[in-house]
């Protein structure tokens, strides 16, 4: 095995275990940077699971893969149009929350990034 191989071997562990808590009910969304190889792998598992989730390209190499409850994938829909980079400050404190990200970070960077518009 390669230490390509390997890589992504690991990183479909993690997957897998994020989708265990998705499904034990400790997340709400999950987002995973991932190739787009591994993405269709997951997305796959996704579908016979019945996940709802949501595909973003980052680059040729990257694409940004959402998945968990069809309400926060609802929302997330309204600003995925655009690099991750280019959210608002209110956009980028809505997905933090929901990806449950400390809240008390998660306002210092809102209130940081609103500054400096």
């Amino acid at each position: 095995m390669s230490a390509e191989d390997f890589n992504r071997f690991d990183s479909m562990k993690l997957f897998m275990h994020q989708i265990y808590e998705f499904r034990k009910g400790v997340r709400n969304l999950v987002l995973c940077t991932m190739c787009p190889t591994c993405a269709a792998i997951l997305r796959e598992r996704l579908d016979t699971l019945k996940i709802d989730h949501l595909t973003q390209p980052v680059s040729d190499k990257k694409v940004n893969l959402y998945f968990g409850d069809k309400l926060c994938l609802e929302a997330v829909k309204t600003f995925v149009h655009k690099p991750l980079s280019q959210l608002t400050p209110a956009e980028d404190f809505m997905l933090g929350a929901m990806l449950g990200y400390d809240i008390r970070q998660q306002c210092k960077r809102f209130c940081q990034r609103s500054r400096a518009i």
